[in-house]
């Protein structure tokens, strides 16, 4: 079996002495790994690292194996994403949220969302609002994607300002105003072309997060990324 494509990497570990476990996500072939032999010398390891895309020959006697990479990088991120917190832990949390994924699965969307975001320059606000709306793209494409076309309550179709937290459904103004106190509220940028402020964007975190905890970090018994705590504050404009 043999395979040739660019690829993003997202996750490097040591494997025995001289060698890498390769982790990245392909176009069409969504989240693969294998083994870089030699990866821990010097000059592979120094471009082998996570934000950079390469071009992967995988190699494997059967397509389930693990399989070997030989990769040769194409585009240099690494260094800039170091040199910028901001920008190291965004790379860390969509790497951390890519992992969510089935390995093997197709994700395509997903993929080109993460690199607009590595390549891109972002104002803080705006980059707050584009990653909520990547976690809403994420529940989405994990099967939990999150039902804001119409109120549950009264089907309308306008006006739709909170969500209820056990079934992930858009309610209307009129009909949440007797259960505020239980429900999520729904900032419109997530669903319109508002423009986001501060407060909508520390609210769509809260929304997206609720429902990655419930159906993902809980259920698979894992803790939230370290660095979606730091990164949601500082882009909702608490730190």
């Amino acid at each position: 079996m043999e395979w040739s494509a660019e690829g993003l990497i997202i996750g490097v570990r040591k494997h025995g002495e001289t060698s890498l476990i390769l982790e990245t996500m392909v176009p069409g072939r969504g989240r693969c790994l294998g083994l870089v032999r030699g990866g821990r010398a010097p000059k592979q390891a120094a471009t082998l690292q996570p934000g950079n895309s390469a071009k992967l020959t995988w190699r494997a006697r059967l397509e389930d194996h693990l399989g070997t990479f030989t990769a040769e990088v194409t585009r240099m991120r690494a260094a800039n994403l170091i040199a910028d917190r901001t920008r190291l832990y965004l790379a860390q949390l969509l790497a951390e949220h890519l992992r969510l994924l089935p390995e093997r699965d197709p994700h395509d969307r997903l993929l080109t969302a993460v690199e607009m975001f590595l390549d891109a320059e972002w104002a803080p606000l705006e980059l707050g609002g584009e990653l909520a709306r990547f976690e809403m793209m994420l529940l989405d494409e994990l099967g939990f994607g999150l039902d804001l076309e119409a109120c549950a309550v009264t089907g309308a179709l306008e006006n739709l300002t909170y969500v209820s937290p056990k079934t992930g459904r858009a309610v209307c103004q009129a009909a949440a105003a007797p259960y505020l106190d239980r429900l999520l509220p729904l900032p419109a940028f997530l669903i319109g072309d508002a423009e986001a402020s501060v407060d909508d964007v520390a609210a769509a975190f809260a929304l997206t997060g609720h429902f990655l905890d419930r159906h993902v970090w809980t259920a698979r018994q894992i803790e939230m990324p370290s660095t979606r705590e730091w990164l949601t504050n500082r882009l909702s404009g608490r730190l």
